[in-house]
């Protein structure tokens, strides 16, 4: 009879354990949407998660797409600032390249008489050089202009929503700042053109080794008295 006592009493505290557990449950279950809905809006787009947090109950749609979109060009401000110090940092690379080239060659052209062959080759060599620079330096500047360009887009996207949104300030902020960013790659890229102008009027990218034909004009110049000689 006492063995029955202890499990009829065990079991009713299992069962009264339960009943407090489930009653538990069933207040937290109740009051989680209420917690989502006070703390989190979720949006759920091709299997990725975005949530947008926010304070009170009271704050409207038009507030959160308020902050969104100032959200929106803030990011938009950060790639568009990054694809423009790549892209002007390129372009001035590549320019120095250019003129480094039609300077080398210059001094080669001016020079090609009074170098002896070991100078002439470490010249020419330099120049080799300094082309293949020049293309790679002109392929990184064109990839960075195409994420620029991309970077451009979006800043008038985000400043267009930002003020459709009624965010004037951050709106008003993507416009200076592309217009910033515009007018330093529009000065560099007006002396890149200068300088392949310069480029292309000297030659000094497709010119040919100049040794080679002296050498060749020296030794037909030496056949010729011995071929008279020969005559004679």
């Amino acid at each position: 009879m006492a063995l029955f006592r202890r499990k009829a009493f065990a079991l009713g505290c299992f069962a009264a354990s339960l009943l407090s557990t489930t009653n538990r449950t069933r207040h937290t279950l109740g009051r989680l949407p209420s917690l989502i809905k006070r703390n989190w809006i979720s949006l759920s787009v091709s299997g990725g998660l975005c949530a947008v947090p926010f304070v009170q109950d009271t704050v409207s749609h038009e507030a959160l797409i308020r902050r969104a979109s100032s959200l929106v060009t803030d990011s938009a401000n950060t790639y568009l600032s990054q694809t423009t110090l790549a892209l002007v940092d390129s372009l001035s690379e590549y320019i120095n390249a250019v003129h480094t080239l039609i300077t080398l060659h210059r001094s080669y052209v001016a020079n090609i008489n009074k170098l002896n062959p070991t100078q002439e080759n470490t010249i020419w060599q330099m120049i080799v050089s300094k082309r293949q620079e020049i293309i790679d330096r002109r392929n990184d500047w064109k990839k960075f202009e195409t994420s620029w360009l991309t970077a451009v887009d979006l800043s008038e996207l985000a400043a267009e929503a930002a003020f459709n949104a009624g965010a004037d300030q951050p709106s008003a902020a993507a416009q200076t700042n592309l217009q910033m960013a515009q007018f330093q790659v529009e000065q560099v890229q007006q002396q890149s053109r200068e300088a392949e102008k310069e480029l292309k009027n000297s030659k000094a990218e497709d010119s040919e080794r100049l040794q080679i034909s002296l050498t060749s004009a020296t030794q037909e110049e030496e056949e010729i008295p011995e071929a008279y000689l020969r005559e004679d």
